[in-house]
């Protein structure tokens, strides 16, 4: 139900910023009278502002929750009807991910997410969701799958649709497998087929490894900051030092972010394409700089930090300009060792992922192998430790600190447990009424019909 709640919250928020709008100019406002098109919209509002919740394996509610919403009206789905199609698609989708987690695409470049969560989505939610036509709708949508390319991602908008592409080619699939076109059964586990393409160290008994004991919707990260996983700690971290600084921001002289190395790497890959005021917003969302020096300045970082004057402003350019940033061993191996984004991933493949290379200098597979232990039995204690500390100087000798392990609403923290006030919260903040926020609190006893009333408000 949070999942569901934090989904449309994303939405929500996306569709308020000046990028949502342009989204919606080309593609129009969801409608559930379009059941289709309204998928692909949901999915490119959900990806534009790195609102999503996140799993162990893939943002997944682009597709697992953008495609029951989109064909609730139609498909007469109820509350509980609706939570089961996103369950069902969230452990099909997320199962074919962490198959694949030990190649290039991961997190929101994962499509193999969406690709198997979206037509699992639709079959379920229409009635069609018989094995056969499953399978073979799954290796139709997998077929030619997308491939990212991380200039693009962010140096520009396109990342707006890295989600709705591969939503509407899985309905197209969905459709057609409905249709009685076939697909390539074992597609999957092919020795030239998906797996063996979209990953180093491909893992194929991930995807049936723990059925009814494993549930991948249990490792479910709730978001929200707009801004990248990798810089939810430090956003943290930094908010509450604003606390602390009081009106002392402009003594600040140094920032020193201590931060893992795949954050690091990230931060890296954004620093390209920073332009101060004239960044992506996909740049923005990765930038350790710009999130570190808006938290610090304003105790929070809100969708309104990602345009307007708020993104022009000269103060906080230069705050992020004082930030340093630096490598820590501990919060690295403590980050890769985790559940998600890898550690899971790391333990199922043993000795096969000495054939996945990180990109990330400081993390040789091989010593990470010898400290990541078995497979989990169950996800009842998932972890996503992706933490940070930041120290503050000021002019006057002074130093602060924060530490944060993990982000807000992290799987595995102790925020996590307050998921429901979080995403209520969230909801809250994109002017939905406390009326609907409600009703969604109660989202299993709802009947198709005032669940379908709760919708046509969230779009409107």
């Amino acid at each position: 139900m949070s999942q569901v709640i934090s989904h449309i919250a994303a939405v929500r928020a996306a569709a308020g910023h000046p990028l949502g709008a342009k989204l919606t100019t080309a593609f129009g406002s969801p409608s559930p009278a379009e059941p289709e098109r309204t998928a692909a919209v949901l999915a490119a509002l959900s990806s534009s502002l790195y609102m999503e919740d996140t799993f162990y394996a893939g943002h997944l509610s682009h597709s697992t929750v953008s495609v029951p919403l989109a064909f609730q009206e139609a498909a007469r789905l109820d509350g509980r009807a609706l939570l089961e199609a996103v369950i069902v698609a969230n452990e099909c989708a997320a199962r074919i991910t962490a198959a694949t987690t030990l190649g290039r695409f991961r997190g929101q470049t994962a499509a193999q997410a969406h690709l198997s969560g979206a037509a699992t989505a639709r079959l379920l939610a229409t009635g069609h969701c018989h094995e056969n036509i499953l399978c073979h709708a799954w290796a139709l949508a997998l077929s030619a799958p997308p491939w990212s390319m991380l200039p693009a991602y962010l140096g520009s908008d396109a990342k707006v649709l890295s989600a709705a592409t591969p939503v509407r080619t899985a309905l197209d699939a969905a459709s057609a497998a409905v249709a009685g076109l076939r697909g390539l059964p074992e597609l999957l586990e092919h020795p030239e087929g998906f797996l063996h393409t979209f990953a180093h160290a491909p893992i194929p008994e991930a995807v049936v490894a723990g059925l009814g004991e494993r549930w991948h919707t249990e490792t479910v990260s709730f978001k929200v900051h707009p801004a990248a996983v990798t810089v939810d700690a430090p956003i943290d971290c930094a908010a509450h030092l604003h606390r602390q600084l009081d009106d002392a921001t402009q003594q600040i002289t140094e920032i020193h972010v201590h931060a893992p190395s795949l954050v690091l790497e990230m931060d890296r890959h954004a620093a390209r394409y920073l332009r101060e005021g004239n960044s992506p917003i996909a740049a923005l969302n990765m930038s350790l700089a710009y999130n570190v020096a808006t938290a610090l300045l304003t105790g929070a970082v809100t969708v309104e930090d990602l345009s307007g004057e708020a993104v022009h402003e000269p103060r906080r350019w230069r705050l992020a300009r004082r930030v340093r940033l630096h490598h820590d061993e501990d919060l690295s191996r403590a980050a890769m060792l985790s559940t998600a984004p890898v550690g899971e991933a790391l333990r199922q493949a043993g000795e096969r992922a000495r054939a996945w290379d990180p990109r990330l200098a400081d993390a040789p597979v091989k010593r990470l192998l010898k400290d990541a232990g078995a497979p989990a039995r169950t996800f009842e204690h998932a972890s996503k430790n992706i933490g940070c500390r930041i120290t503050v100087h000021l002019d006057d000798g002074r130093e602060l600190t924060a530490e944060r392990r993990n982000g807000l609403g992290a799987v595995g923290s102790s925020s996590w447990l307050r998921h429901r006030e979080l995403v209520r919260r969230k909801l809250l903040r994109t002017g939905a009424t406390e009326a609907g926020a409600d009703a969604l609190g109660h989202l299993e006893e709802l009947s198709a019909n005032e669940l379908a009333c709760v919708l046509r408000e969230m779009w409107a």
